[in-house]
């Protein structure tokens, strides 16, 4: 039983029906709510974290997503490249950069990557007005609405049963079997997992016993706005021309005009907690265009208000929370996934599917098990409302 319809719910489904024949996902809402976190049009997926442990988890996180698509026949990466870029009237030390110091993670991994400055980083990218590049070249987008598709027909294929529009109201262990209510029937499980999103903590109480509330708040970009370039320009701003660009330092990302799927540039400006606060003279999308970008402000701009724009769960120690409830046996929990989670939606998945049919996972999964955040213990600090 997995209860949220997520991309995380998703996968975890994706990856039990490989091994038993029973399988429900519940979701509150409908798949491919726009409501929801994991879905609307693209999603970046990279390695280039400052953290070995968490660029190690992307690396296999992309080998499943190509696992994923060699099995569905879905395309649903566009290698497009990621890079990271800095300009000294911004952030004057360059090597202390985000760019530079995952530039240096990934060469120490040995992942593909290279620096571009001056004549080169103009050359191949003639619209931007940087003084350094770190291109991690396995790196791109996801498409979101490919990604869906492919597990909805996936999962339909196999028996899975979707219940949308429903809600958990209880989850008891009666002996060997979970008991899990909901307001429209009653289902018995050997396993439950939760992957709820905002709603995690909610279902959580909802699990007779559990010991378990995590300390989540909800996030979204200070603002994001889409550029559609004038036509003379477009084909410099297409994915097979430009990369994901992240000046991450000023807390800004940019996602390339898709064919068949977004004919505009998007560009999000936000911090997340795990990156050093910065003094940048970048303090918005549009100073970011008119530092780094200026061949965009002839483009037509327009606000994203739309099933593109992001949505994040937060955790307070900034960790994921992957793995068992504490004081309910069976149960399984992935929450906090930062901003950055979609791109390990594969991984996650596996992980969730390993611990509820197997009651272990090929990978160590210790740091981030969710009894850090046990009911009493002294550094759980107090759960969040998802409305907060």
């Amino acid at each position: 039983m997995v209860i949220g319809g997520g991309v995380m719910g998703l996968f975890t489904a994706y990856h039990a029906s490989e091994r038993v024949d029973r399988v429900v996902v519940l979701e509150r809402g409908r798949i491919g709510d726009p409501m929801t976190a994991s879905f609307g049009r693209t999603r970046s997926y990279r390695s280039d974290y400052l953290d070995p442990g968490y660029a190690r988890l992307a690396r296999e996180a992309l080998r499943l997503w190509e696992e994923f698509e060699r099995q569905t026949g879905t395309a649903a990466l566009i290698r497009c490249g990621c890079m990271n870029i800095a300009k000294r009237s911004v952030t004057p030390d360059l090597r202390s950069t985000y760019g530079h110091r995952s530039h240096r993670v990934l060469e120490e991994l040995g992942v593909p990557s290279v620096s571009l400055a001056g004549k080169a980083l103009r050359a191949r990218f003639p619209y931007l007005e940087a003084d350094v590049g770190y291109l991690d070249l396995d790196g791109g987008v996801v498409n979101l609405p490919a990604v869906t598709a492919a597990l909805q027909r996936t999962l339909a294929d196999r028996g899975v049963r979707i219940v949308e529009g429903i809600t958990t109201r209880l989850a008891a262990r009666c002996g060997s079997e979970i008991r899990v209510v909901t307001d429209v029937e009653e289902w018995a499980s050997r396993s439950v997992v939760v992957t709820a999103g905002h709603g995690t903590n909610e279902v959580l109480a909802r699990l007779n016993g559990a010991r378990l509330q995590v300390p989540l708040t909800r996030d979204r970009p200070i603002e994001a706005k889409y550029f559609t370039p004038p036509a003379d320009f477009r084909e410099q701003f297409a994915s097979n021309a430009m990369p994901v660009i992240a000046y991450l330092d000023a807390g800004i990302y940019c996602h390339p005009i898709i064919n068949g799927l977004i004919d505009k540039v998007k560009i999000g400006y936000y911090h997340p907690p795990d990156l050093p606060r910065a003094v940048t003279t970048i303090d918005s999308v549009m100073s970011f265009v008119e530092h780094c970008a200026p061949t965009l402000l002839e483009a037509r701009i327009e606000p994203v208000d739309d099933v593109d724009g992001c949505d994040y769960d937060l955790v307070a120690d900034d960790e994921f929370v992957l793995g068992a409830v504490p004081g309910f046996p069976g149960a399984y929990v992935g929450v906090g996934w930062r901003g950055t989670g979609y791109k390990f939606a594969p991984w996650v998945g596996r992980v969730l599917a390993d611990l509820a049919v197997e009651r272990d996972s090929m990978y160590d999964v210790r740091r981030f098990d969710p009894a850090r955040f046990t009911k009493g213990r002294f550094h759980a600090g107090s759960a969040i409302s998802a409305n907060a």
